[in-house]
């Protein structure tokens, strides 16, 4: 796991002009593309704090798990040769280029600390509550990453399909608007069946101090996460025998 994580890491940096400047690009550039049109045009509610903040506090984790979603959904195809040669456990491989999008993770956040002293933004003892959301980012990463990646080795045209999926759900979830804008309370919790919803509520939460405590939307995003977990698990586990054949 540590050695595929590193591969990964190296590999993606290799030759780069910018290195790891793109971690901060990707984010830090929707940011001002939203707050142009979503905070400045639109006039697009920003629960009372300064849109490119709160726009951005939304994209770290969503770059984390669109970047992780990509990597994994084609990581088992990637490592053909690999599997090819000899036998180890087949789950390290989506799991390990997940693990590996957490640098960028680290670095976009650094840069999100900047701005909110900027801001003079002071997080409260809500920020305590981070670490489990970072931890139900990663688990939906993987969850839909192992699934992409096992239909992936026999359904190729899914590397087609993730670019489409991962921009359709950018604009299901809360990141240019808030999750506020559904006044509906029975609507608000199907809408959190979308585990990025309860991320990136969770996150301004945390960091931005934002409206209460959206524990309900938590509660059901968790819940679908961990759905996602355990059924992805199941169904790569059943999958990964014909790997070596198909691949």
């Amino acid at each position: 796991m540590y050695f595929l994580t590193w591969r990964d890491i190296k590999v993606r940096y290799k030759q780069t002009v910018l290195g790891v400047a793109w971690a901060v690009l990707q984010p830090f550039l929707t940011m001002v593309v939203f707050s142009l049109f979503f905070g400045g045009l639109a006039q697009i509610p920003s629960d009372g704090v300064p849109y490119p903040i709160f726009s951005y506090t939304a994209l770290v984790p969503w770059t984390f798990f669109s970047t992780g979603l990509a990597m994994s959904s084609n990581s088992v195809v990637n490592s053909a040769n690999l599997l090819k040669k000899v036998y180890f456990p087949r789950l390290t491989i989506p799991i390990a280029t997940v693990l590996s999008s957490g640098v960028d993770f680290v670095i976009a956040f650094v840069v999100l600390l900047g701005m909110m002293l900027f801001f003079g933004i002071v997080p409260s003892s809500n920020a305590l509550f981070l670490p489990f959301f970072v931890l139900l980012t990663l688990i939906t990463a993987l969850g839909t990453g192992l699934w992409l990646s096992a239909m992936n080795v026999q359904f190729r045209d899914v590397r087609y399909a993730v670019p489409f999926l991962t921009q359709f759900w950018l604009f299901i979830t809360p990141i240019a608007y808030p999750a506020s804008l559904i006044d509906n309370e029975t609507l608000r919790v199907l809408y959190a069946l979308n585990p990025m919803t309860g991320v990136v509520e969770g996150f301004r939460w945390a960091l931005l101090g934002t409206d209460n405590a959206p524990g309900p939307i938590i509660a059901v995003s968790t819940l679908a996460a961990v759905v996602l977990l355990i059924s992805s698990l199941y169904y790569f586990r059943r999958m990964e025998r014909s790997f070596a054949d198909v691949v």
